[in-house]
């Protein structure tokens, strides 16, 4: 029996849509949600996926995963690097020749993480109520290869996000800076004045999945 057959993790969905946020924002994409976080964001739109989901063999993952016409793989939560297992996933993944993303809280370390996988790392704002989860030396470890997302829901913190991405040299340090609106918190028309205003060096990111279907799991 192989290591892929062995080895398990637990699953809240899979499924194939358009990815909705990111570099990779539009295309058509396989989600795989892995189940469990250990934060509680206020403004948090998978809470589904805190509990329950299925077992699966990692070799069950990756057939789930080919049986839909996609190159682009994206591993959410959840936090997905709550469950050791979801490292050997991602490099089976990479493996494949698959376009991975891995959607992380950076409240868990992200340098073990397979280095052909870009990592997404959504640093925590006051407002999301776990700034204090954030383990800022992931930054350290980040490339051009990867991405840095800031879910904002005030114009605090609009600031706090503009300090740290000065403080911390993040769009010289990764391939692409993310200022994302609080759904139904704060307007997109509004967060795209402050960054013109400002003239930082970040992308607006409105959530394409949410415009297209609504806040509903599985698309």
């Amino acid at each position: 029996m192989t290591s892929l057959s062995k080895e398990s993790l637990r699953v809240s969905e899979i499924f194939y849509s358009l990815q909705g946020e990111a570099r990779d924002s539009g295309l058509p994409t396989v989600f795989v949600r892995l189940t469990g976080c250990p934060l509680r964001c206020t403004y948090c739109d998978s809470e589904y996926a805190f509990y329950g989901g299925e077992r699966m063999a990692l070799q069950q993952i990756l057939e789930r995963v080919q049986s839909h016409p996609a190159h682009h793989i994206c591993v959410t939560g959840g936090e997905p690097l709550a469950q050791p297992n979801c490292l050997p996933l991602l490099q089976a993944l990479c493996d494949e020749d698959y376009s991975v993303t891995l959607e992380t809280s950076g409240a868990m370390p992200v340098g073990g993480v397979d280095s052909r996988v870009s990592r997404v790392v959504d640093l925590k704002t006051p407002a999301s109520g776990e700034q204090h989860r954030n383990r800022m030396e992931n930054l350290q470890v980040l490339t051009r290869h990867d991405q840095v997302k800031f879910v904002i829901c005030n114009r605090e913190d609009y600031g706090w996000a503009k300090f740290t991405l000065d403080q911390y040299r993040l769009s010289e340090r990764v391939g692409e800076v993310l200022f994302s609106p609080s759904y139904k918190q704060l307007e997109g028309r509004q967060l795209a004045e402050w960054i013109l205003e400002d003239g930082l060096p970040v992308r607006l990111q409105l959530q394409l999945h949410k415009i297209l279907w609504g806040d509903i799991p599985g698309v």
